[in-house]
């Protein structure tokens, strides 16, 4: 008995013990939550601040709590254009905010489209009476996008700017995968297809060439214009062509070169900056640190003014609008990646919402035909509902997102999307030479040409290679039909526009794979006229939007605070250092879609990648092992 007795009482010990681990845990995620979520209390009359300390995009992508709690740091933050647009038009309406402050230090940039935006909104600021204020230590294009609508531009004293335009190198692999033995079994529909370009050869054709440097001048043009109308005296030639003369008249002193090219107004650290807020926005009086302003954060101030979420309330008729953001891919995945899956489910919930219009935003180089072709058929399912569906582009909508968009009725662009790439690709890497190095050969017995087939390991038969590019074909046929039904053009002509070229929004709307210029609000303001609405007698309901607040929870316990996911403050040389890293990421990543077989293909290889460190997926993950053994393998010969 005695022996029993002390083994209930350590039965009982571990019970009392998990239970009170269980409800410590409890109160500290309680804790963590009430300590998470915006307070609209925290606002204060004086500045707006904005610390940009991540990147712009469509949709934010959700956090997993799983990875969260495998990685070894936390992740990148990601501002939602439209919220960061709405933050700054509210701040011009009210009375509280003095100032707009733009931290950019950390800022990694976005896409063009998204920040023009913003900087129209930023002007809208200036124009109701109030400055915007911005500091960084380096300045890029994408910053000195935002930096020029500004009334003061600062420059930490150590700090510069750098110039690049778009443009700059990729990887080709096609003498490497010759080298190794390693068969890229390509299968494609278009001139301009240059996506599978990487895996065939050591270059770029000359008409990949010549379509890239046409969309990148246009790109290049549209920036230099916005620059200097907002900045007139900005010298961009001088930092462009000849930064070196500029450096030496200043005498080595990059901030200064900056400032007498016009693309900085003066030089100082931010508690400089900060005192020079404060002379307009007063300084903060529960805080002595040095440089420190009256000032409301970014969290908060669109907590108070209520940001466009799919369970935001507003007066009218609601308008849907469905965002196809990033990748197309088949399953759920998603927000920040275009889950088929889960997008045709949102879609058809929506059929019963009394919706009386929807607004398709694509803001997609595209991804695989079968997750284009699902999302297509579930807007059709809407306007077969007598609904009206306006597409609105946004960086861009290109291969994949161009399919999706056939299913409009009005598509409206920007000047600067890239749009069109209407081609399709299928890329089938195959490693019996590879295998027949190392004295691996393959045997066995088929009923027919194409039992199994595909082989990657002993090859492809010349029936299966046939019948590959025979769907490939028959899909490109199709897109062509799905493009000259939208567009109301022959086939022929449809052929023309297509065979994987991609567009500006620009030269789009010229050739009719557009229709109108505009942003989201614009595409809002036709879906409602369509729909019989008055002007005030509608709003936007956003499907699928809103975070994780289980995600925010535990980023708050991991982290200890937003502050510790904040990347470092960007010198110039550290915006090199992240060009070398975005290149290690581009490399992984064309290697995972040579080893990954997806299916047919229509995605874009022009249109830009997103900025920052792209999230690796679980099953990109549960490769890493293979791809890290066959590259140590090949590496090793």
């Amino acid at each position: 008995m005695s022996f029993a007795g002390k083994v209930w009482r350590l039965l009982v010990a571990i019970k009392d013990g998990l239970a009170l681990a269980f409800l410590l845990l409890f109160f500290t995620l309680l804790f963590a939550a009430l300590s998470a979520s915006p307070n609209p209390g925290a606002v204060r009359e004086g500045a707006l601040l904005l610390r940009l300390d991540g990147v712009v995009v469509e949709e934010v992508a959700p956090v997993d709590p799983l990875a969260l709690l495998l990685a070894d740091s936390l992740p990148l933050r990601e501002f939602a254009a439209r919220d960061l647009v709405q933050a700054v038009d509210a701040a011009a309406a009210d009375d509280r905010i003095k100032a707009v402050a733009l931290d950019l230090s950390s800022f990694l940039g976005g896409g063009q489209v998204h920040l023009l935006d913003l900087a129209a909104a930023l002007d809208r600021f200036r124009a109701a009476g109030k400055p915007v204020f911005t500091h960084a230590i380096a300045y890029s294009d994408d910053a000195l996008l935002l930096a020029a609508h500004a009334d003061e531009v600062w420059i930490d004293p150590m700090g510069g700017v750098a110039v690049r335009g778009p443009g700059g190198a990729r990887q080709y692999y096609g003498a490497a995968l010759d080298r190794f033995n390693i068969n890229a079994r390509v299968f494609r529909v278009g001139t301009y297809k240059s996506a599978v370009e990487p895996f065939l050869g050591n270059g770029m054709s000359p008409e990949a060439r010549a379509n890239t440097e046409e969309l990148y001048a246009a790109l290049w043009e549209e920036w230099q214009e916005n620059v200097r109308r907002a900045r007139p005296r900005a010298n961009i030639a001088t930092v462009t062509q000849d930064y070196p003369a500029l450096i030496s008249a200043a005498g080595g002193d990059l901030a200064q070169a900056a400032i007498s090219a016009g693309l900085a107004d003066k030089a100082g650290t931010y508690e400089q900056w900060g005192s020079r807020i404060a002379e307009v926005a007063a300084a903060d009086e529960w805080d002595e640190t040095p440089g420190a302003f009256a000032h409301t954060e970014y969290d908060p101030w669109l907590a108070e003014i209520g940001p466009n979420r799919a369970d935001a309330i507003g007066d009218g008729a609601p308008i849907g609008v469905i965002t196809i953001a990033g990748e197309i891919v088949d399953d759920t995945s998603g927000p920040g990646t275009a889950g088929a899956a889960r997008i045709e489910a949102l879609l058809d919930d929506a059929l019963n919402d009394g919706f009386k219009a929807l607004v398709v935003r694509i803001d997609s180089p595209g991804g695989t035909v079968t997750g284009s072709e699902t999302i297509r058929r579930a807007v059709l399912r809407h306007r077969e509902a007598g609904i009206p569906v306006v597409v609105s582009m946004g960086n861009y909508a290109a291969s994949g997102g161009y399919w999706v968009a056939t299913a409009g009725e009005e598509i409206f662009a920007e000047p600067g999307t890239l749009t069109g790439s209407i081609g399709v690709f299928l890329v089938v890497p195959t490693f019996e030479k590879l295998l027949a190095d190392y004295g691996i050969t393959s045997d066995g017995v088929r009923t027919t040409p194409l039992s199994g087939q595909p082989d990657l390991l002993a090859g492809l038969s010349p029936e299966t290679e046939v019948l590959l590019q025979a769907e490939t074909d028959g899909v490109y046929a199709r897109f062509l039909g799905l493009v000259a039904q939208a567009r109301n053009i022959p086939r022929a002509r449809a052929d023309e526009l297509g065979q994987g070229r991609v567009w500006t929004g620009g030269a789009a709307r010229q050739l009719g794979l557009v229709d109108r210029f505009g942003g989201l609000d614009d595409a809002l303001a036709f879906a409602a006229t369509r729909a019989g609405l008055e002007a005030g007698g509608w709003h936007p309901v956003y499907l699928g939007g809103g975070g994780d607040p289980f995600a925010s929870v535990m980023a708050e316990l991991l982290g200890g605070g937003t502050g510790n996911r904040t990347p470092p403050p960007r010198t110039l040389s550290g915006l090199i250092a992240g060009q070398e890293q975005d290149l290690t990421g581009r490399l992984l990543t064309d290697l995972e879609r040579l080893l990954r077989v997806q299916g047919i293909q229509a995605r874009c290889i022009e249109c830009p990648a997103r900025p920052g460190p792209l999230p690796i997926s679980a099953r990109q993950a549960g490769q890493g092992e293979f791809l890290s053994l066959l590259l140590g393998r090949l590496f090793a010969r």
